[in-house]
């Protein structure tokens, strides 16, 4: 899979659909229209140039926000030294929403979270 952020100088492509879609309402993901797929980065591959920003409402913040320097799509996250983990967020948004046809969409509540451990949801999940 292969999705482009708005000018297309950024692509993301994918080895395979994600498992699940998260669509987060935490103050980050809901002001960057951001919904999230989650992989290992071995499976990811981001072509282009982006910028990246850390959102400094944690002590530890957790993600480092990628997006197109030149139209300001959000394209992906990574993680930041403060977590170990191995996975990393692509924003959804970026393709064609028949491919993402029969996925499971889950509602985090980002905004009640944390930052520890694993997330709420704030309703039921759908499908895609």
């Amino acid at each position: 899979m292969t999705g482009t952020c708005h000018c297309g100088a950024v692509a993301i492509i994918l080895a395979d659909k994600p498992e699940y879609l998260f669509d987060c309402d935490c103050s980050n993901c809901s002001k960057h229209g951001s919904l999230w797929g989650y992989f290992a980065p071995a499976d990811v591959r981001v072509s282009g140039e982006t910028v990246s920003y850390t959102h400094p409402e944690r002590e530890r913040p957790s993600s480092n926000i990628h997006f197109c320097g030149t139209c300001g799509c959000t394209t992906h996250w990574s993680p930041t030294v403060h977590i170990s983990q191995d996975m990393m967020g692509a924003n959804m948004r970026l393709f064609d929403s028949e491919e993402l046809s029969g996925i499971p969409l889950h509602f985090p509540d980002g905004k009640g979270w944390s930052g520890q451990g694993a997330f709420g949801m704030r309703r039921e999940s759908t499908i895609f």
